[in-house]
């Protein structure tokens, strides 16, 4: 009998984070599974969003992106990474990273192809390769610094290679990416003629001197790469989906085509509150940073307190621990126990893995949230210590 689902769609599971924040809501737990923050977005911003829908902004922008907006991201990109970008035929505004990542895909990958992803992976890399019809070949971060192996990335590539998914400052594990490691990595897209696909909506979340260094500005690579954005984690505004690819010309039309017959376009109202975000001043994003160290060193804190062994991130807001302390073998059935008995929703570590096992012994964090709720799951994580020492666990 002929089924009824994809091949494709029976390949991959829904989204793990988006079920612990389900489940933290059943339960009445601390949510640090997802990464949304708890705290208002700037003023500004919110007051813009505000002032546009009242001037009745309400229908389509243009399919690729209002030009006020594309014309803020330009000078922001400029202004930050000394990269010149043309907002007529450089910039596509799309539905978020999400949608993004895979108007990208869908425009650059054909069938049959393969697409380079590290891994531990933002969940959703793996099942956008599938949809784009691609092989996925997954390379290795290891703890406690996630570095790759170079040979191991090296004979990832081959001529099928028609793509790498680079995500700097990373989720989930907090690693920016060095100039050395981004030096490697372009030279093998240049050798193999592959696309370096970039992730770099955490850019200005950065800790302990640690720098983003956009891969568009390596020798060679501007042609080569496409960036994916958006105004969610910098501005605290996740749930407005309003993002953007940067590429050249002839990549810009491909995600362009993709993009319209997939969402049409991002909303309008909010997308004249992001030129607004977009012209922010520099210290802006320097106290977005200070703020985030803040939260970072007070979870870290809250989880040695707890037993955990988290691994201290250099960029995002994410903290990796390793559950081994606990006597737990099961990421799994740990976050499980976590949201239902203790009362704080963390992701389990295997989500991030192609082979679940790999990631058995890790949870994920997420520090975007008010002092008050970092401290309040610092507080219920701390039964698991007063159970451990009493010799009980289910």
């Amino acid at each position: 009998m002929k089924k009824l689902v994809s091949r494709k769609a029976e390949q991959f599971t829904e989204s793990v984070i988006r079920e612990m924040t389900r489940l933290a809501n059943r339960y009445g737990s601390v949510n640090l599974a997802q990464g949304f923050p708890d705290f208002p977005a700037p003023e500004a911003v919110k007051r813009a969003a505000m002032d546009a829908i009242a001037a009745d902004i309400n229908q389509y922008a243009i399919t690729w992106g209002a030009k006020r907006f594309r014309d803020a991201i330009a000078r922001k990109v400029e202004t930050c990474s000394g990269l010149r970008v043309d907002p007529e035929t450089e910039i596509t505004v799309c539905c978020g990273s999400t949608e993004g990542m895979i108007a990208t895909m869908l425009a650059v990958v054909d069938p049959g192809e393969e697409v380079v992803i590290f891994e531990p992976f933002y969940e959703n890399y793996g099942p956008d390769a599938i949809l784009s019809g691609a092989s996925p070949r997954y390379v290795k971060l290891r703890p406690p610094d996630w570095t790759f192996d170079s040979e191991e990335l090296t004979s990832a590539f081959n001529q099928r290679t028609k793509a790498i998914i680079l995500n700097t400052p990373n989720n989930p594990t907090g690693k920016v990416f060095t100039r050395e490691e981004l030096e490697q990595i372009a030279a093998l897209c240049r050798r193999w003629n592959a696309v370096a696909i970039t992730d770099e909506i955490y850019e200005h979340i950065l800790f302990d001197g640690a720098q983003h260094i956009p891969m568009a500005t390596l020798e060679g690579m501007r042609d080569r790469t496409i960036t994916v954005n958006a105004m969610s984690k910098t501005y605290s505004v996740t749930g407005w989906r309003v993002g953007y690819a940067i590429a050249s010309p002839p990549l810009t039309d491909g995600i362009r085509k993709v993009h319209d017959f997939l969402t049409v376009g991002a909303a309008a109202p909010l997308q004249e509150a992001g030129a607004v975000a977009m012209d922010l001043p520099g210290s802006y994003y320097q106290e977005l940073a200070e703020s985030y160290l803040h939260r970072r060193d007070l979870l870290m804190d809250l989880l040695d307190q707890a037993g955990f062994q988290a691994f201290r991130p250099e960029g995002a807001y994410y903290i990796m621990a390793d559950i081994a302390p606990f006597g737990f073998d099961d990421d799994v059935r740990f976050a499980r126990y976590l949201v239902e008995e203790i009362g704080v929703a963390v992701v389990p570590g295997s989500s991030f893995y192609h082979r679940p096992e790999d990631g058995a012994r890790y949870v994920r964090f997420c520090f975007c949230k008010k002092d008050e709720t970092l401290r309040e799951a610092g507080q219920r994580l701390l039964k698991l210590k007063a159970r451990r020492l009493a010799g009980t666990r289910p």
